[in-house]
């Protein structure tokens, strides 16, 4: 097949570089099925005499279209596309849709298992510690204790020190947002920002409509305040419905709504900006204040960052909540909370909680984000999530039985697993302990503990690193344990089916 630059229309002024571009490109055409399973790619040299391109860049693009699991080489014959994925994905979700109060005493059971010695942690919510700039911000961090010797040891900045919020404000442009700085409150990581926000907004026994599935984190805050959850059908495209929030909203005294508006934990769904208008205007009819967690929204596979619901609220209603602990270092706990209406509120219970964010990391991050180093990090560390994120479907649909449906994110971290109704995730969850490898039983999301047929996969555990080249030859230990925890775990749940079905017959 000849694969032209009218084909490719390959941008050297766009912000990607020249092999992702042929790279994605050529990952439209697989997915638009003008290239089948089984074509012969170009050879690199042909495809360099096409494109006008570097060999380089052509062997670049190959590589990385083979890490995304979409071709494969095979020895003195070249390169080839590999078998689709047939998996469908999974429905929109159905809940009870009744209030109910939340019990969260699973999720600390399936939290003590991470402690398990060696454990491969599919299901663990954070980015693997290889693909954060470490280095940078340890030496940003020396610099701020040598420069601020004294202030790094006293109360400082009840709110948020100023550069920091001045940076965050910069980079709520992005967002669609504009911020004073003065209306941003620095948290301990996004967790304490959705906190305060519900304890500002409701009172015990309330009600709080919810995404389901939704992340356990914040099935936890709504029990910790003693407020009960409306779960809300939920798609893994468009996110929380609409309609079923407005027929909520009319039926029940609903005190605030909570939805991780970009690349949602656990479902990946990403509300397109005409929903996010819809829905500021609905919550503006009935006078309901939202939370919005955009945790996720800067990594996203497309490029351009989606805006935030924020980016629409003319009342001041939506209580923005965000941090770097998914895209820079978890353990600096560095979040922030932009509130309008509330923000005296907050801040006092801010003050009352702990006082205040210690200063070494917000420093630490303002100087990251000062120096440009933010952008290009998210370049690389989203460029690694979508080949791991591919690659991970790919392996999925070799090992895990042919019934799965599995979520196709366009950013964010997880996978959501959808297996046949009559699945036990908990017995899949046991058995798996077993070889150590801990997932995400779906039951944890949902405060019904609904999903017993579901689990989230966590794509952010690194597969393979640019530093990996060198070591092609031999098998990388961290990549090795991914893909035969995959393939372990997609026996069990094989092996489980097949049980299954043995009653019935």
């Amino acid at each position: 097949m000849v694969i032209n630059q009218e084909t490719v229309l390959v941008a050297k002024s766009s912000a990607k570089h020249l092999y992702e571009q042929v790279a994605d490109r050529i990952r439209e055409l697989i997915l638009q099925g003008t290239l089948q399973p089984g074509d012969r790619l170009p050879s690199v040299r042909k495809l360099h005499q096409q494109l006008s391109v570097s060999i380089s860049t052509v062997m670049e693009a190959y590589r990385l279209l083979e890490d995304r699991g979409l071709i494969t080489v095979r020895p003195q014959s070249g390169y080839y596309v590999k078998a689709s994925i047939k998996s469908q994905e999974p429905h929109s979700s159905d809940p009870p849709q009744q209030a109910s109060s939340v019990d969260t005493s699973i999720v600390s059971r399936v939290y003590a298992d991470l402690d398990i010695p060696d454990i491969v942690k599919l299901g663990a919510g954070v980015p693997s510690s290889q693909l954060l700039p470490l280095a940078t911000l340890n030496r940003l961090m020396s610099k701020v204790i040598r420069t601020h010797p004294q202030i790094s040891h006293t109360y400082h900045a009840f709110g948020g020190c100023e550069s920091l919020r001045q940076e965050i404000a910069k980079k709520l442009i992005d967002a669609g947002c504009s911020i004073s700085a003065d209306r941003i409150l620095v948290t301990n990581g996004a967790a304490e920002a959705v906190y305060l926000a519900l304890q500002a907004v409701t009172q015990p026994g309330d009600i709080v409509a919810i995404e389901s599935p939704c992340y356990y984190g914040l099935l936890q805050t709504l029990e910790s305040l003693h407020l009960k959850a409306l779960e809300l059908p939920t798609s893994p495209r468009e996110g929380l419905s609409l309609e079923h929030l407005e027929t909520a909203l009319d039926r029940s005294e609903i005190a605030a709504c909570v939805i991780v508006s970009n690349f949602s934990n656990p479902l990946g769904s990403c509300m397109s900006d005409r929903r996010k208008q819809d829905l500021v205007e609905l919550l503006n009819k009935y006078d309901i204040p939202l939370i919005e967690d955009d945790i996720y929204g800067d990594l996203s596979f497309l490029g351009n960052r989606p805006k935030a619901i924020k980016a629409f609220d003319t009342q001041g209603r939506v209580l923005y909540c965000s941090s770097v602990s998914k895209t820079l270092s978890p353990g600096l706990r560095v979040g922030w909370l932009v509130a309008e209406r509330n923000l005296m509120e907050v801040k006092k219970l801010k003050i009352v909680t702990n006082v205040m964010t210690s200063i070494v990391p917000q420093l630490t991050v303002a100087a990251f984000f000062a120096n440009g180093g933010y952008e290009r990090h998210l370049r690389k560390l989203r460029r690694t999530y979508q080949a791991q994120m591919e690659k991970m479907r790919v392996t999925i649909s070799n090992y895990f039985p042919p019934q799965i449906r599995m979520t196709q994110p366009q950013g964010g971290q997880f996978l959501w697993l959808e297996l046949p109704k009559n699945f036990d995730v908990l017995e899949l969850y046991q058995a798996a302990l077993e070889y150590k490898i801990s997932i995400a039983p779906g039951v944890i999301f949902s405060p019904s503990q609904s999903y017993g047929n579901c689990l989230r996969l966590n794509f952010g555990l690194l597969w393979s690193e640019e530093s990996d080249r060198a070591e092609r030859s031999s098998l990388s230990s961290n990549r090795d344990k991914v893909e035969i925890a995959l393939n372990i775990l997609g026996a069990l749940a094989q092996q489980q089916l097949a049980r299954v079905l043995l009653k019935y017959y």
